[in-house]
């Protein structure tokens, strides 16, 4: 199979083409670079074909899907923080990116596009755990752009323009996500500063739980919903179906490096989420999904790799 993926030089995107490669797949890969990080590519440039640019480019857009037998498209701002501060930037790389794609595919004749959504969409509803069924509600600007890029791809498929998967990714984790940004997702962040000596900056006070989902169980989802046959149109949560506080998620990173963890409480962060867990039973029906990672050896896995590599690519953050 010949697969594009977009926003590849980014967390997620670059494992996902590490694991199609070895599953034997051809792989285009595309990303303008705002965020995304050449060095977790660079190896496997003499393996795929490379395109720098933006999906919300139409003619790029048509250029990339040209050819491919389906699409894994990663590529956003991936900040909750980010879109309150740039709302506008924030939609057009998110919804106006998404809807140009998924035009180029339905003119390309791509089968099917696999969304990365997030689990931004069901807001702070107190109900637990959360059902594709619920009411959204989300509480960012990232949250309505990914909402509204979802059903963009409900719509494709009911149109039998092309048929699209939607993933609702609950805070994925793993190797070779970035600490050092302004935007960093709090397990790379925290285990950079333990590894450093630094105090963790903890936004609130730590009560505040998560499902935290290693990155290869969300690479399985991907993989999955590219040959599930019940699974065009539908939206599938993709998580661990297990929650954690920040605060045991600080423990956890004590115990593994063998410190006692300091910590300077900030302010909540505005339009942040005070609890998320997902229902997984959908995605194991229909995609035939597990995970395969738990929390404490995704973290182990985790610090492992930033023991091991985080020095050479993220300088700013360990030092």
């Amino acid at each position: 199979m010949k697969v594009l993926v977009t926003g590849a030089a980014g967390f997620i995107g670059s494992h996902l083409v590490r694991r199609l490669l070895a599953d034997g797949h051809t792989v285009r890969a595309i990303d303008n670079l705002r965020t995304g990080l050449m060095w977790r590519l660079e190896e496997l440039l003499p393996q795929i074909e490379w395109i720098e640019g933006d999906v919300g480019d139409g003619a790029l857009a048509a250029r990339a899907v040209g050819g491919v037998d389906a699409v894994l498209h990663q590529a956003a701002i991936p900040s909750v923080s980010r879109s309150v501060a740039d709302p506008v930037g924030s939609n057009e790389a998110n919804v106006s990116g998404t809807i140009t794609l998924l035009q180029a595919c339905r003119e390309a004749g791509v089968r099917r596009l696999v969304f990365a959504a997030s689990s931004s969409a069901y807001g702070n509803s107190p109900s637990l755990p959360k059902v594709e069924t619920m009411c959204p509600a989300p509480l960012s600007p990232y949250a309505v752009g990914k909402l509204a890029s979802e059903q963009y791809c409900q719509v494709f498929a009911r149109l039998g323009f092309v048929e699209t998967v939607c993933l609702r990714y609950f805070n994925v984790f793993g190797p070779m996500q970035d600490p050092s940004s302004q935007y960093a997702a709090v397990v790379p962040k925290f285990a950079c500063a333990l590894l450093t000596g630094r105090p963790i900056t903890l936004d609130g006070d730590g009560t505040q739980s998560r499902d935290f989902t290693y990155i290869d169980n969300v690479v399985q989802a991907n993989l999955r919903a590219l040959q599930a046959q019940e699974a065009s149109g539908e939206v599938f949560n993709v998580g661990c179906g297990e929650r954690y506080d920040l605060n045991f998620l600080i423990r956890e990173l004590g115990e593994i490096l063998g410190v006692q963890p300091n910590v300077e409480h900030l302010a909540p962060r505005p339009g942040d989420v005070p609890h998320s867990l997902a229902d997984i039973g959908k995605a194991q029906r229909l995609l035939g999904y597990e995970p395969a990672v738990d929390f404490r050896e995704g973290l182990r896995r985790t610090v492992a790799w930033f023991r091991e590599q985080g020095p050479q690519h993220f300088p700013k953050a360990l030092g």
